[in-house]
């Protein structure tokens, strides 16, 4: 939701755009190595799984299964560390996370665990610290009123692994965090938010994850993945500067049930990634959303998801404040609308966003994009 609150041109962009993907895609598998060769059941709870790429399946009744990596959601999930701290309460939880050490490998048995869980310190590059568990293994916020389920504060290089995350005004929070892996998660029946980048929260990846049942609070503020902050809240969370929550990456999730967008990414943001996503505009409320998915940062790449039923729009690109909202790209997308709007929606053709004809529009009342597709 649009909250109150330069890309080079020509074949030099062209092939910028094919070196970040290659290098996210090495960076991602990097960051799965020593994973179990188990197999993976990623929505095992919720009666779907996702995809990578374009997919065939539906968002609303997936059935492909991914291909990144497999692990088994009945076991200790993609747990392949030596070093391993075994949990089975809250209070116990919450001790291992803050006794973490870079290298770790925490390990959550099946259960409930009740609580607002904090970390506050780092792993490294060549020693991610990991939390991870079978989706059996249920973090509660409780209150849909209050608190963060699990928050990532100044806390880089984390895996937060196959596990459920539920309750809370919000599901994952992350603020001034990088280089942490949300991996084949299930984030479900928020107040608010179900995964919030923010504060500077940067080279972030958030991947093959299920996000269900946001803004069970406020509507207006149920997005199922939001990355950044308004310029409206910059001097509340990022020192008056645009919150540079910047080379993020969505990928392989599946998104439906949200009352504000499906992926919302707030002006000060730059040069992420949103690839190869599930979107389903059901439950989406027209007072909070009318698009999956609403770019308002700079050279973003959307490219390669599905998307079905809107209440307006497929996927907008908007100028919300003076230099943002500019040279992103969309390709790839196939966007079944079922709604008034446009497959793509761009606010105006100065902001020098791209619409690939190769995108694929249907039942869009209004046309395939309100630019020309290039």
């Amino acid at each position: 939701m649009v909250r109150s609150g330069r890309r080079s041109t020509g074949s030099a962009a062209a092939i910028a755009m094919a070196v970040i993907a290659l290098l996210s895609l090495g960076l991602l598998s990097v960051a799965l190595s020593g994973c179990s060769s188990a197999a993976h059941s990623a929505a095992s709870s919720s009666g779907g799984s996702t995809s990578t790429g374009s997919g065939t399946a539906s968002p609303r009744s997936p059935t492909a299964t991914t291909s990144v990596t497999a692990r088994n959601a009945g076991g200790s999930g993609g747990c392949g560390s030596s070093v391993h701290v075994a949990v089975s309460s809250g209070n116990g939880l919450q001790n291992a996370l803050s006794s973490a050490r870079p290298g770790e490998t925490i390990v959550l048995a099946p259960g409930t665990y009740n609580g607002n869980f904090v970390v506050t310190q780092s792993g490294t590059q060549s020693a991610p610290i990991t939390l991870c568990g079978p989706r059996t293994a249920v973090l509660s916020g409780g209150d849909i009123g209050s608190g963060y389920v699990f928050h990532l504060e100044h806390a880089s290089w984390w895996h937060l692994m196959d596990f459920t995350i539920t309750g809370g005004q919000k599901g994952v929070m992350a603020d001034d965090s990088d280089h942490d892996l949300l991996y084949g998660l299930y984030v479900h029946s928020t107040g608010d938010e179900g995964i919030h980048l923010r504060d500077f929260s940067s080279h972030d990846t958030i991947s093959h994850s299920l996000v269900r049942d946001t803004g069970l609070l406020v509507p207006f503020y149920g997005e199922g993945i939001y990355v950044g902050s308004a310029h409206s809240n910059w001097c509340q969370y990022s020192g008056c500067q645009p919150d540079a929550s910047n080379d993020d990456i969505i990928t392989g999730n599946n998104i439906a049930d949200t009352t504000a967008e499906n992926i919302d990414i707030k002006e000060g943001t730059t040069g992420g990634q949103i690839i190869g996503n599930q979107l389903n505009g059901s439950g989406m409320a027209e007072s909070a959303a009318t698009a999956w998915v609403n770019v308002k940062g700079n050279t973003w790449l959307i490219a390669d998801n599905v998307g079905v039923d809107s209440v307006k729009d497929g996927f907008q690109d908007h100028k919300v404040y003076t230099g943002w909202g500019m040279y992103n790209t969309f390709r790839g997308n196939r966007a079944d609308v079922n709604g008034p709007g446009y497959g793509f929606y761009v606010q105006s053709k100065h902001l020098d966003t791209t619409v690939a004809c190769q995108n694929t529009v249907s039942n869009a009342a209004s046309g395939f994009s309100s630019v020309a597709c290039a």
